[in-house]
């Protein structure tokens, strides 16, 4: 075996150790469990308003429409909150907490490093969205036994697309900056107010397709659950006349996917780079 060889299969280990270790010790931090409660809370709130005051948009329709009601109104705040939580001080806390000044000087490459614990915390929080999945199944099952439409499939399969780009939007943050509670709270903001305001700004008011932002691409999640599935532009008259429009954009599928595989791409390769130059200096 060559030196090159050998050189691609010791890191192909570190990423492995890496990923493995970080993995355990999200289960030994609280932040997991606090997910986790977090998901309760909210199937919990669901299934008891759901249950008592017996809402419409829920339960008098089909089984799509209470996946699209629940679901569909909740898992791009999963998402966001996983990508926070679990991806914001992944490499940020190594320089606030100073266990870089050990991990770093090791044999093993800072993008063995990089790699092991963005997969350890995408397994994390692929779990999380899971059990709200799961949760929502079992709701949805109570009260239409037995129908489970594949919109709903392929909304998750969306939601962990969104997941992965979002996931390497928070570990950018985390190579930016040394602060963990800046990277988490940076993330938390831009993905769940900055952006969203970017997209009504552009679409409402200038009329223009938000084709660039993350959170336009991952309205996929909640527009398949429409049937019909939503123009790609809608146009609503306003006002005396009918003299004012107002814009709407849906991303297609084709066009959602292709946009959140870009900011995957981008924002990895971003963070690696942020990481493999920055330095741990006291």
């Amino acid at each position: 075996m060559s030196d090159e060889s050998k050189s691609v299969v010791g890191s192909l280990a570190h990423v492995g150790i890496t990923a493995k270790y970080n993995f355990l010790n999200y289960f030994r931090a609280r932040r997991f469990y606090v997910m986790l409660a977090i998901i309760v809370i909210i199937t919990g709130l669901l299934t008891t308003l759901v249950g008592y005051y017996r809402p419409p948009s829920f339960v008098g329709g089909d089984a799509l429409g209470f996946y699209g009601a629940g679901w569909g109104s909740f898992a791009s705040f999963v998402v966001v909150l996983s990508a926070a939580f679990f991806g914001g001080d992944a490499i940020s806390g190594e320089f606030q907490n100073r266990t870089g000044y050990f991990l770093v000087p090791n044999p093993i490459r800072r993008s063995a490093i990089y790699v092991g614990k963005w997969l350890a915390a995408l397994a994390a929080s692929t779990i999380i969205l899971g059990v709200f999945a799961l949760a929502m199944l079992a709701n949805g099952l109570f009260y239409f036994p037995g129908s489970i439409p594949w919109e709903f499939v392929e909304s998750f399969a969306f939601a962990w697309v969104y997941l992965v780009a979002a996931m390497s939007l928070a570990f950018a943050f985390s190579s930016l900056f040394k602060s963990s509670s800046i990277s988490i709270l940076m993330s938390v903001i831009l993905l769940l107010f900055v952006f969203n305001v970017i997209d009504t700004v552009a679409s409402l008011v200038a009329g223009i397709e938000p084709w660039f932002s993350i959170t336009y691409a991952a309205g996929i999640i909640s527009d398949v659950l429409n049937v019909p599935y939503p123009a790609h532009k809608v146009v609503t008259s306003l006002g005396a006349g009918r003299r004012f429009t107002l814009a709407q954009f849906h991303a297609t599928i084709p066009e959602g996917l292709l946009i959140l595989g870009v900011y995957f791409v981008v924002m990895a390769v971003l963070g690696l780079v942020l990481f493999e130059r920055k330095e741990f200096t006291s």
